[in-house]
């Protein structure tokens, strides 16, 4: 064997192919890239005839959920309307990107004039103005923000004053109270809603937020130790420094969703603190929530936060057949009294191409067939084979792929009804609610963590490794506590007007509305290079007393 720098190929005269075969070579490459696409296509879009009506859905659910409602939504449609449909996902990313790309077709249906001031104030769209008919998926923040986030006209009132009129990007599903209430009952769980009140977004499934895990990872990190995580400070443990895996809450809503909880649950210091010092524990920020559980079962990382259903699809694709879900070295746990639970809608898109079908699509997805795909075993599984039969004829749930998610309607946990007893996982959504209200803190999220953890990431774990070996040598505990009080400390905030104000609970709502102030639209981004620079500049502080200290003790022991 030779090492790799001592290694030399033989040379060989190039090899000349015929132009003949050439030729060949090319068109094969050439069928091959037009025909690999409609191969890969899943059976169900290949069988729908050309003549199918066509919804279009942009989307950041993965491909099974895709794969599954597709089929499902057409099999119903079919047998309620003796007509074939297929869906049209698109999936430019995750929502932070869906609502960019929302927010451009909808200015520029403005700026072309694709609009109408109807009397009673709201905006007109005619059909196709837009080419989705609806948002699927996402929490019920980025849903929110299709009402909130759409541009503006200018209209004239009543009066002949001129006014700028909100356009909200989604349109209200027009259901009749009878109807949610059957499919909803209270419009609450914990202290969120299932539906937006004027139906602009409609639940249908629940997501909760937690911390997936691998107990070999945490046993070697925590001296033998393998128990799950019981709390999110869990994550602040300075053994598992360099070993938290988070997704960066700038491209994430799912993990925004879930470090907000935090904030809400433990109030602003409190929670401050837990987002710090998880933050200094990290592996990595990433833009996908999705690697967190991925890296965490392959052992790059010993926890992260995850959505429910990616920390236990994960723990699932890991475990052998018929392995007992405490044995699997990967698991995942909703903290006992902070769970978040929140509803997963869709939206109507106003202007969409095809309403009506939209319309039925959103009717389908909250039937108990639908319901029953999120959690059901996949008919593939042995365990489907006790599944309740459906109105279709067949037994309830997906065909092939696993979803793990938790249904919005309540009807389905009932305990003595027929369904709840088939859910793969046994989790009552309404019974673990978290009863505290977002805090309105969400926005500080973003700066604040770009700030202090991903744009400072070395800083950041430097001072924290720096300070827990000044902590471990306890020669100087005076020390400690003031670094550690400077660690866990906030940037003063400039204002406009050049005057200063703590970065406190306080004089947040002033903070905030300053980073929104239309006559400095700079003011957010150099607010934020500020605080970057405060972070960086007492990490490095720390570690260069701390390290001091340490030093010093250990020639004093000497």
């Amino acid at each position: 064997m030779f090492a790799p720098s001592q290694y030399i190929p033989a040379r060989r005269a190039p090899y000349t192919c015929p132009v003949n075969a050439a030729r060949a070579i090319v068109l094969f490459a050439f069928v091959l890239v037009l025909g690999v696409p409609l191969l890969m296509r899943p059976a169900e879009s290949r069988d729908v005839p050309d003549n199918a009506r066509r919804l279009v859905v942009v989307t950041p659910h993965v491909q099974q959920i895709r794969d599954e409602f597709a089929f499902a939504f057409n099999d119903w449609h079919q047998r309620h309307y003796n007509e074939p449909v297929v869906i049209d996902f698109r999936t430019p990313g995750g929502t932070s990107e869906i609502i960019r790309l929302l927010q451009s077709q909808y200015e520029a249906a403005v700026r072309n004039g694709q609009f109408r001031v109807e009397p009673d104030g709201s905006v007109f769209m005619q059909a196709g103005t837009i080419p989705f008919d609806l948002m699927f998926g996402g929490g019920s923040y980025d849903h929110g923000r299709l009402v909130s986030a759409g541009p503006r006209v200018r209209a004239t009132g009543p009066d002949g004053a001129a006014t700028e009129t909100p356009v909200p990007m989604s349109a209200p599903a027009g259901f009749n109270e009878e109807q949610l209430d059957d499919w909803y009952g209270e419009n609450a769980i914990g202290a969120e809603r299932l539906y937006h009140p004027e139906q602009y977004w409609l639940g249908t499934a629940l997501s909760s937020f937690g911390i997936v895990y691998n107990t070999d990872i945490l046993a070697e990190l925590r001296g033998g130790d393998a128990s799950a995580p019981e709390d999110f400070d869990a994550l602040t443990d300075p053994r598992l420094v360099g070993w938290i895996a988070l997704a960066d809450p700038r491209f994430s809503g799912s993990i925004t969703t879930t470090f907000d909880s935090i904030l809400s649950n433990q109030g602003w210091d409190g929670g401050w603190r837990t987002l710090r010092a998880m933050s200094a524990n990290t592996r990595y920020f990433t833009n996908s929530a999705t690697k967190p559980p991925i890296d965490v079962s392959q052992g790059e990382a010993a926890a992260g936060l995850a959505i429910d259903f990616y920390g236990r699809g994960q723990a699932q694709s890991i475990a052998r057949p018929g392995q007992a879900p405490e044995t699997v070295r990967v698991g995942y746990v909703d903290p006992a009294g902070s769970v978040y639970i929140d509803a997963d809608p869709v939206s109507l898109l106003r202007g969409g191409p095809s309403p009506e079908l939209a319309k039925r699509f959103i009717e389908f997805c909250l039937t108990k067939e639908a319901q029953a795909l999120w959690q059901f075993p996949a008919r593939t599984s042995a365990d489907s084979e006790r599944n309740p039969v459906g109105e279709s004829g067949e037994r309830m749930g997906p065909r092939r792929h696993e979803l793990r998610r938790l249904p919005v309607r309540r009807v389905m946990y009932d305990p003595d009804g027929p369904y709840f007893e088939h859910f793969r996982d046994r989790v009552d959504a309404f019974a673990i609610a978290s009863q505290t209200r977002p805090r309105g803190w969400r926005s500080a999220i973003g700066p604040l963590m770009g700030a202090f953890a991903i744009d400072t990431a070395d800083d950041v774990r430097n001072a924290w490794r720096a300070l827990h070996r000044l902590r471990d040598a306890g020669s100087n505990p005076e020390l400690a506590d003031e670094l550690e009080a400077m660690f866990f400390s906030m940037p003063p905030h400039l204002m406009p007007d050049g005057t200063e104000l703590a970065f406190n609970e306080a004089n947040y709502s002033v903070i905030r509305n300053s980073w929104r102030d239309p006559e400095h639209p700079e003011w957010a981004k150099r607010s934020e290079i500020r605080y970057a620079k405060y972070f960086r500049e007492t990490y490095r502080e720390i570690t260069t007393r701390a390290e001091a200290a340490v030093r010093a003790s250990e020639r004093a022991a000497r």
